[in-house]
């Protein structure tokens, strides 16, 4: 893509003269994606994708215009002049460092030297091994992908990155006849493809399969508030929807927030600190320059139990009296847009052990099988996908179908204990469209008067 930057730049001087601001976005990437369902192979996707976006700022508006033919960025270039001319907004864009930097995402294997058939072997291998008695159903599937892009706007900012991303995900599918249940789990990272070979197959497949297996044997949970303990998987599901869309800097501004106005408010209890950092690389969601060019950080959002900083695009935080965060993002072809990147809460000092051997009756839960978030009313929905009771500091029989659900600022103030251990997971996030890789985690964590009762 570097031969581009002549040609870039010469339409970014031309249309400055015109306008108060461009960028340019362009980059090309090589992306796979398998599918294999009970065993079989369901799909195999391989190509070469190609683009360049243009983005003008004119009379407060944005001009926006994408192609996959870079032979028409002179065509693009003059269509989002035009738009941006016959619209009048309110725009503005927070000050950005100006950068000029080459980045590239540290890989051991490519994954381009790893042939399809190799691929398939390891899907098939993990097919296997999660083929267990009582597992009705699996669905594995694959994708990966290497892109070089390049940033460039009318401030002189210009970077030019090359980045690598690696995911494999399971779901197997129990059944005695008469229930059925499932469980899931997922591999990768944002790396070469040594975040899969380096993974034991048999292990990480048999463990997922073994999960739903026993979840057959599960009895179903009781209802009621219960102190409650989330693992690691839980715990930053919790963060990344409850907590994380709700300081999404465009959904304070749609008033869409339960923490509009809560800056420097005590939002959780004194012991939560809860962090963004995309510029965590062994985060699914690592990536070193936002899609707006500013650079990434460790970004603090609660500070013992108080709300210091937001998710922020320029736009976003122009509005909002704000740095932006290094949060704007989207894939070339799409406006850029306020996205989380690896959002978690800060392990403490103590022990699995410790964390429950004060609960006379609770719930330990499990993962995550989604849910749903209101963060305009601030009230959230979990499905665990594995859960026990606790009885008088002990572990004791398997539940199935449990849920979390309450008010998510009553929840955050309800925590009272956190582990010292600590884990990202890997996943994909939904927002007006768009899809993100992300990363959420977090340690063990405690929450009292938490409502539990029976999602299925």
């Amino acid at each position: 893509m570097e031969e581009y930057i002549d040609t870039f730049e010469k339409i970014i001087d031309k249309l400055s003269l015109q306008s108060e601001y461009v960028d340019i976005r362009a980059g090309k990437g090589d992306s796979n994606s398998l599918t294999i369902k009970d065993g079989q192979i369901q799909e195999i996707n391989s190509g070469l994708d190609m683009g360049v976006r243009i983005r003008v700022l004119n009379n407060g508006a944005w001009g926006f215009a994408f192609t996959n033919d870079i032979g028409k960025i002179d065509e693009i270039a003059q269509k989002a002049m035009k738009l941006s001319n016959s619209l009048n907004g309110n725009v503005e864009l927070a000050p950005a460092d100006i950068i000029t930097d080459k980045v590239k995402t540290p890989r051991k294997i490519s994954v381009k030297d790893i042939s399809v058939k190799e691929k398939i072997d390891l899907m098939k291998e993990a097919d296997n091994c999660a083929t267990i008695e009582n597992i009705v159903s699996t669905n594995i599937s694959y994708s990966d992908n290497e892109s070089q892009h390049i940033f460039l706007n009318s401030e002189k900012t210009q970077i030019i990155s090359d980045e690598t991303r690696v995911g494999l995900f399971l779901n197997a599918v129990a059944s005695n006849g008469e229930i059925i249940q499932f469980a899931h789990g997922s591999i990768g990272g944002a790396k070469g493809y040594e975040a899969i070979k380096d993974v034991d197959i048999e292990k990480f497949s048999r463990s997922i399969a073994e999960k739903a297996q026993n979840l057959l044997k599960a009895q179903k949970p009781p209802s009621g508030r219960f102190p409650v303990i989330t693992d690691n998987e839980l715990t930053g599901v919790f963060i990344h929807e409850a907590l994380g869309h709700a300081v999404e800097g465009d959904l304070i501004l749609q008033n869409d927030s339960i923490l509009k106005d809560e800056i420097n408010n005590q939002i959780a209890s004194d012991i939560v600190n809860i962090y963004d950092d995309a510029s965590r690389m062994d985060g699914f969601g690592y990536y070193p320059y936002d899609s707006e060019g500013v650079k990434t950080s460790k970004n603090q959002l609660v500070k013992d139990g108080k709300l210091v900083s937001l998710l922020n695009s320029r736009e976003t935080a122009s509005k909002l009296n704000m740095k932006s965060s290094g949060n704007s993002r989207s894939p070339i072809s799409e406006q850029p847009i306020v996205r989380m990147s690896n959002t978690y809460l800060e392990p403490g000092d103590m022990s699995f052990e410790e964390l429950i051997e004060d609960i006379k009756d609770g719930i330990y839960l499990k993962g995550s099988r989604g849910g749903q978030v209101d963060t305009g009313k601030g009230i959230f929905q979990f499905n665990g996908s594995q859960s026990f009771k606790i009885e008088n500091g002990e572990i004791k029989e398997s539940l199935r179908d449990v849920s979390l659900s309450g008010n998510i600022l009553e929840t955050l103030k309800n925590v009272d204990g956190l582990g010292k251990d600590f884990k990202l997971s890997l996943g994909f996030c939904g927002k007006s469209g768009q899809g993100a890789p992300v990363g959420d985690g977090g340690p063990h964590t405690r929450i009292q008067n938490a409502m539990v009762g029976g999602s299925g």
